[in-house]
């Protein structure tokens, strides 16, 4: 099969090394900077936890390039991924636009629950298909990952070519399923996207910190409670992810007081001892973050939907803000209590 990849990140990499590696047929859309690195030197996949050792893929084996034109000149396709941060998502779609007739059918990967309409826009209703990775890919620098934890991916099955995709998918080791609601699908993993990611980063402290303090780790439950509330509005189910009980997540973040500690470690196993992705964006000094499409989200269906969600406005203003320049990094820094006063203040307002 022909693939398109947007983004030659650790995800794109990992994916699209993989899919190579079987003598698929491989073209990465990425910056300048990173194509170049990518044509001289290829990609180096670290699959040690899957089994596979450390594979080299040589340059000669995909191509990649800077500019979409060229990238489908390397077509036809028959699927394109998606893998970028969700911020990039509305100019790449726009780059899409003048070339949606032709364009291959499109799998976006990334993290939200608002880039399939915003991609659609561009091409169409019936080209765009949820998808989502559970497996956790760390990268070094451009061309070079490892595979932290082999867990999986997924995506919508409504597409007729799904169960084939799925067959190439599993033949290259990277766990796919299909899912009979891709809404649910990408719903549920923003739950597990929200926990000790947006406290972490406005905190300057670990996950298994925030999980340790009993006040952190109340924020935490309320912010999933209410997610999963805006969840239920639009008629969702909670559905479990490759490798990710999210719905023995949701019932005990919505159990009574006395069991919910229980979910303690299953939240630290999942999240592991690196710092999550809105902590590493923000201390990189990158002005973009994903926390506006991740607990902002929740805020803007929370309001469509007429559920209250404090929590979560709380957490993407105040990394908002961070993020901006509006308020220094270091305003809440290892300090919980003063999270948690503000926090009581705008459940009060709110």
């Amino acid at each position: 099969m022909r693939f398109l990849f947007f983004g030659a990140g650790a995800i794109g990499s990992y994916i699209g090394g993989s899919l190579s590696l079987q003598g698929h047929s491989v073209t990465f859309l990425e910056r300048p900077e990173a194509v170049a690195k990518l044509r001289a030197r290829g990609l180096s996949l670290d699959l040690s936890l899957a089994g596979y050792g450390v594979r080299q893929v040589a340059p000669s084996a995909f191509q990649a390039e800077s500019d979409l034109e060229q990238a489908l000149a390397h077509g036809p396709f028959d699927l394109a991924i998606f893998a970028l941060k969700s911020f990039d998502t509305p100019s790449a779609a726009e780059a899409m636009r003048p070339w949606a007739e032709q364009f291959p059918p499109l799998l976006c990967l990334s993290n939200g629950v608002e880039n399939e309409t915003i991609l659609r826009q561009a091409l169409g209703e019936a080209k765009v298909i949820e998808g989502t990775v559970t497996s956790a890919v760390s990268r070094t620098e451009a061309g070079i990952v490892r595979l932290e934890k082999w867990r999986g991916m997924g995506w919508a099955a409504s597409h007729p070519e799904a169960v084939r995709w799925q067959q190439v998918f599993a033949q290259a080791g990277l766990r796919p399923r299909l899912y009979a609601d891709g809404k649910a699908m990408k719903w549920s993993k923003l739950l597990t996207n929200l926990l000790a990611n947006a406290s972490s980063a406005i905190l300057d402290m670990t996950p298994g910190a925030i999980f340790a303090h009993p006040g952190l780790y109340a924020l935490e439950m309320e912010q999933l409670r209410e997610a999963l509330a805006v969840l239920r509005a639009q008629h969702l189910q909670v559905v479990d992810l490759p490798g990710t009980p999210v719905r023995l997540l949701a019932f005990l973040a919505q159990a009574p007081s006395w069991l919910r500690p229980l979910a303690r470690p299953l939240l630290a196993k999942g999240r592991g001892q690196k710092m999550p992705s809105l902590h590493i964006d923000l201390y990189a000094g990158r002005r973009q973050s994903e926390v506006h499409f991740l607990n902002g989200a929740v805020v803007r269906f929370g309001e469509q939907y007429h559920v209250p969600v404090p929590t979560n406005r709380l957490l993407n203003d105040l990394l908002s803000r961070m993020v901006q320049g509006e308020l220094p990094r270091e305003a809440f820094a290892h300090q919980p209590q003063k999270l948690l006063e503000a926090w009581a203040r705008q459940r009060q307002s709110d």
